[in-house]
């Protein structure tokens, strides 16, 4: 594994030259545009204010260490390229930080930022000497990649030694994959320069992103600040939509090319442009003056062929098929408004054989991975605009016409959204009631309700999460729930009970463009209707798999500074069901028919042997032991594979493929990249299948067992029949 790479890399695309932005001697400036001043004031002004922030908290010298700490950790959190002396250096800034913020002077956050690019060249700068070494893959030398907790390296020859294992592992892992010396050489000399290259371009606004998240965060950890144009992505993201072309850019070298090409989108249509494409030039209209963005940043190619709906963008660009010389060509695309699909709800359905007292059923399955909606155009016409609820209930009317037996909601990795659409999803299964309870800082409770009579899906139902899921998903999950509608299936979901908000900087100073950014700030705190919070604890499944991330490693327990969780009192609501008289006999099916289910045991394998090399937190150096448990990997999964032939069970599409190829996303081949991505989605899905079954066990079980069907779903309280 290759260092962590550093959050505000993480979170950003690393690519335009700073020409116009930095220093004479390339540097970039160390005080802060007007700009950034006032959204720092601004950002200090709404969090230390009880009328904004739920818990605001003052901008003192304990609140400076904490930012100072944060800020380190977002630079380098895995502490490879600052040195104690280094941290030392900057010891002054430690209760500094609360008076550049309040005064909107950050000299500071750019004087470490400074020392923090020299250390990234000069660990670049070593790193690519390393390469022009032999190395020896017979000692017993680890990696210890996990260096959170490390102490900062004494000096620069402390640091040497810990790349130099690193640089050590990167080539390994390349050699394992079958590369030869010169390609690995060749491609870890590109990688680092890459790194190099991408600190460079970082933009001052970059920066001050970072160092006012630090300040967010400490805050508490839910609270971010957005510059216009991250402010900008993140309201794509919640809308899923945007005004462009409908085109996945992704950098390969100093180049910009297409990634995946959406559905239905303007540059699908135009049935020109392909994945693998290079887009070297962009030009406004049919006449704009052509602007070579080779070297340019993701975003800023992106930003540039973004535009208004209706309008024209001409792009010149070298087909695939070409190669990297082949003959420029150019098209003109129309903008249109594109939906984003990939994180839109999607459906599928799943045969189960009849077996023992079940007969053959059909469970729909909605796919969500958002709660997503498009408040802009909710506003202009509250009849056709993106949601997540919309989407939901069409796919639900469908499998009513289809006649499904029961209906699963699958909410892993569902990292929420909006909470509107978490109470209108609420809806469409239970027939008018309370959802959710919000408690603002002064205490005062609001209960936020479905108010819409009927249902849109009154059968059988089962809610899937796992520790991914939070938020709106624990809103949802926890009503079902608390209402007693369907079966929550999983693994405790994340934890985090408050609710965000977005604030928009400029609406103070009245600016009719956007200049301060966004925030996005803790405003209160979500009670289930049963009173109890899913702050740290979750939403607790009523079937639960085995748990494969530990709480102590992901989830809302994990942060320092979260709230605690408390309760509040019950709202009165219906309760169509109490299905814990039905879980024994649940667990007990569910129990039996999974010692038997080779696709779940082999996920419980995989996850048993995931967890163990993470609490590792090191791998060897030796070659010999990990090219043996590379082979053993290699045999487990043709193992597996033919094994699914003989059973007759759904094969893995990824089966054949490397488990490990060495490269980096932007060292691969685009296109084969992203089809694997898509044959990834195909892959067994064993928790989802087994979910299935536990539903339809459900189902058999209360349309046999009267006086069990009668404790667990009373007749005068269910929306609808869980026998047939």
């Amino acid at each position: 594994m290759k260092p962590k790479t550093p959050a505000i890399l993480l979170s950003l695309a690393l690519t335009v030259p700073l020409a116009l932005l930095a220093r004479a001697d390339g540097t970039l400036p160390s005080a802060p545009t007007t700009d950034q001043s006032t959204a720092a004031k601004l950002v200090y002004g709404v969090l230390s204010d009880s009328r904004y922030a739920y818990r605001p908290r003052p901008l003192d010298d304990t609140l400076s260490q904490d930012v100072f700490k944060r800020y380190l950790e977002a630079l380098d959190g895995n502490k490879m390229y600052f040195t104690a002396a280094d941290i030392a250096r900057f010891e002054p800034y430690r209760t500094r930080l609360d008076d550049a913020i309040r005064g909107g002077e950050l000299a500071p956050a750019y004087d470490i930022f400074a020392i923090y690019k020299q250390r990234v060249e000069q660990r670049v700068a070593y790193a690519r000497e390393v390469l022009k070494q032999d190395f020896d893959f017979t000692s017993d030398q680890r990696w210890e990649y996990d260096r959170e907790d490390a102490a900062w390296a004494a000096d620069a020859k402390a640091l040497d030694a810990i790349w130099r294992k690193s640089v050590k592992n990167d080539w390994l892992r390349l050699k394992l994959a079958g590369k030869a010396p010169a390609d690995i050489r060749t491609t870890l000399d590109k990688r680092y320069a890459n790194l190099k290259r991408g600190v460079g371009e970082l933009k001052p606004e970059d920066v001050f992103q970072s160092f006012l998240n630090a300040y967010t965060g400490a805050i508490d950890p839910h609270t971010d600040y957005y510059t216009p144009r991250t402010a900008e992505v993140f309201n794509q993201q919640m809308s899923l939509s945007l005004e462009g072309i409908g085109a996945v850019l992704q950098r390969q070298e100093d180049m910009i090319a297409i990634r995946e090409i959406v559905p239905g989108g303007p540059a699908d249509l135009s049935d020109t442009l392909q994945p693998g494409d290079r887009i070297v030039a962009v030009g406004q209209g049919k006449s704009g003056a052509m602007v070579d963005v080779i070297g340019w940043r993701t975003d800023d190619v992106a930003e540039i062929i973004r535009g208004k709906k209706g309008t024209q963008v001409r792009l010149e660009y070298i087909p695939v098929a070409s190669g990297i010389d082949g003959d420029h060509r150019q098209v003109v695309i129309t903008r249109q408004k594109v939906k984003l699909e990939e994180q839109a709800a999607k459906a599928e359905t799943i045969t189960l054989p009849a077996e023992g007292d079940a007969p053959q059923r059909q469970i729909g399955v909605i796919k969500l991975p958002a709660f997503y909606q498009d408040f802009a155009a909710r506003r202009k016409n509250p009849n056709d605009y993106n949601s997540a609820t919309r989407d939901v209930a069409r796919l639900l009317a469908q499998f009513k016409t289809d006649g499904v037996d029961g209906v699963v909601l699958d909410l892993r990795n569902n990292g929420g959204g909006s909470l509107d659409e978490a109470v209108e999803l609420t809806g469409l299964f239970i027939d008018k009631g309370p959802v959710v309870q919000v408690r603002e800082s002064g205490g005062r409770v609001t209960v936020n309700s479905d108010r819409k009579a009927g249902v849109a899906w009154d059968g059988p139902l089962a809610v899937l999460i796992n520790r991914a899921s939070a938020s709106a998903s624990e809103i949802f999950a926890g009503a079902i729930q608390d209402y007693g509608r369907g079966l929550v299936i999983g693994e405790t979901s994340f934890g985090k009970g408050t609710v965000q908000n977005m604030l928009d900087l400029d609406r103070w100073p009245g600016n009719e463009g956007a200049r301060y950014g966004q925030l996005k700030l803790t405003i209160a705190q979500f009670f289930r209707v049963a009173g109890g919070s899913t702050q740290h604890k979750g939403v607790v499944p009523d079937i639960a798999f085995p748990v494969s991330v530990d709480a102590s490693d992901y989830g809302e327990s994990t942060y320092d500074n979260a709230l605690p969780w408390t309760r509040i009192a019950a709202v009165p609501h219906t309760q169509y069901g109490n299905f814990a008289p039905l879980l024994p006999t649940l667990e007990a099916r569910h129990a039996k028919r999974v010692q038997d289910d080779r696709e779940y045991q082999w996920w419980v394998e995989d996850v048993n042997f995931y967890r163990a090399e993470k609490e590792k937190k090191y791998i060897s150096l030796n070659e010999a032991e990990r090219r043996a448990e590379r082979s053993r990997l290699e045999i487990q999964r043709k193992q597996r594979q033919e094994e699914r032939k003989r059973l007759g069970l759904e094969l893995d599409p990824l089966a054949d493929q490397l488990a490990d190829d060495g490269l980096g996303a932007s060292e691969r081949d685009i296109v084969k990249d992203a089809q694997r991505e898509k044959l990834a989605e195909k892959r067994p899905d064993p928790l989802l299948h087994e979910t299935a079954e536990i539903l339809s066990d459900a189902i058999s079980v209360l349309g046999q067992d009267h006086t069990l069907s009668a404790q667990v779903l009373p007749e005068s309280s269910r929306p609808g029949s869980w026998s047939n």
